[in-house]
């Protein structure tokens, strides 16, 4: 009788055994691809990300299964682009990364990012602006899964305040030109005592490059070449002095400042603010009571073109992925019509594809239709140039020194040197 038992536990522990072995090899077969990304986890953004990994996972169950490390991206890109840097010199990438469109040149010179075309089957549905940001030397590196825009804030009591009418005011098909917004601005500061936009002309970062190139792209000129060889001769012509004429005349007749008062335009102090599509959900949170519209970019008095900037994270694949397959079709799940718009939605940004921004359009704000409908019809990318971290520090500098300089003769010198220092960039790449 013992010896029944015994064969009968011995042939249990072998069963068991199968069972364990057999679920061991499922989980195995089940090939994991690491994302890391530059949020946090409780970050909105963060939480349509994992919501949507997980969906990945559901749907790819047996096949592949995506983990996400959350990096949150600290001032200067800290943190976050410290350890993608650190991960390149010891061989230990993710299989798929995020990464801000600026750095889509610089990447994939460095092949810390491969070509994806062939993840991408409906490229035409992106917006060009989005398919041109991540794309270097002909090829698409990295595809964004959202979009920004920028525009100006106008608060309609201070605009009635100072007889304006509200709703006659500046539209995508319509924009003011820089004389009448001047000219605006001129009334709205007489009437308040003080500046009437706060331009964020303080903030020394990636926002100089971001928002004032449109100004300089409507008026005709560029910071680089088409070909991007060239700074020297194309940033330092006559289109950059005059756009920075304009910009500096807001800025000597009081119009704008270079240090505003924090939260201005929020607590109805100044009645504009060029800002991004982020202060919408900010006005809607924390300062519900300020009644407010958006007006497009003001726009060269010469070509009447309307420029708005674009650009902001977007997905790559590994460049020492050893998943490709793997890190393509979760690349190509995150970046599907249903999970863009999800993260337009959940986090306040622009879609980046046409038939997302169908299937939320009546669901956001009339504010952010404006931006969205700004950016259909005159998006642009900033240039895709390994050289470009050096290009947009000479930009900012370029703004950021404006209040120090005086006559014609003042800033063209500044745009000389700067233009220089753009091309030594450029040349030691």
């Amino acid at each position: 009788m013992k010896k029944v038992w015994l064969v009968a536990l011995l042939l249990l522990a072998f069963i068991l055994a199968a069972c364990t072995s057999d679920d061991s090899d499922s989980e195995v077969a089940e090939d994991e691809i690491v994302m890391w990304v530059h949020v946090s986890a409780e970050d909105p953004e963060g939480e349509v990300l994992q919501n949507t990994v997980d969906e990945f996972n559901k749907a790819y169950a047996g096949e592949y299964r995506a983990v996400i490390e959350f990096i949150p991206r600290g001032g200067g890109g800290a943190g976050y682009e410290d350890k993608v840097n650190a991960a390149v010199s010891t061989d230990t990438l993710p299989d798929v990364l995020t990464l801000d469109g600026p750095n889509t040149a610089a990447y994939a010179e460095a092949e810390i990012i491969a070509p994806l075309d062939e993840y991408i089957e409906d490229k035409k549905d992106f917006y060009p602006s989005v398919i041109e940001q991540g794309t270097y030397e002909d090829q698409l590196y990295a595809i964004g899964y959202s979009e920004s825009g920028v525009g100006i804030y106008y608060n309609k009591e201070m605009f009635e305040q100072a007889g304006l009418d509200p709703e006659d005011v500046a539209t995508v098909d319509d924009p003011w030109d820089w004389d009448e917004f001047t000219e605006v601005a001129k009334t709205l500061s007489e009437e308040f005592d003080g500046p009437a936009i706060d331009m964020m002309l303080d903030d020394n970062s990636e926002w100089m490059m971001y928002a004032f190139t449109p100004f300089l792209w409507s008026h005709g000129g560029d910071v680089v070449s088409e070909n991007g060889e060239q700074a020297v001769g194309v940033f330092n012509e006559q289109k950059s002095l005059e756009t920075l004429q304009f910009i500096q005349r807001l800025l000597q007749n009081g119009y704008t400042t270079i240090s505003p008062t924090e939260y201005a335009f929020q607590t109805g102090q100044y009645p504009m603010l060029m800002s991004g599509s982020w202060t919408i959900q900010e006005l809607q949170s924390s300062y519900p009571d300020i009644e407010y519209g958006i007006m497009p970019y003001p726009v060269s008095p010469d070509t009447n073109e309307l420029v708005s900037p674009t650009g902001t994270w977007q997905y790559g694949i590994s460049g020492t992925t050893e998943n490709e397959e793997g890190a393509g079709a979760l690349v190509q799940y995150l970046t599907s019509t249903e999970a863009i718009a999800d993260v337009s939605l959940g986090n306040g940004v622009l879609p980046s594809r046409q038939s997302s921004t169908d299937m939320i359009q009546d669901e956001v704000s009339e504010q952010m239709n404006v931006l969205i409908e700004q950016n259909q019809k005159s998006g642009r990318a900033r240039p895709v140039l390994p050289a470009y971290p050096q290009v947009s520090r000479a930009f900012q500098q370029t703004i950021g020194g404006l209040e120090y300089y005086e006559g014609e003769q003042e800033l063209q010198e500044l745009l000389d040197e700067r233009a220089q220092e753009m091309q030594t960039s450029i040349d030691r790449r």
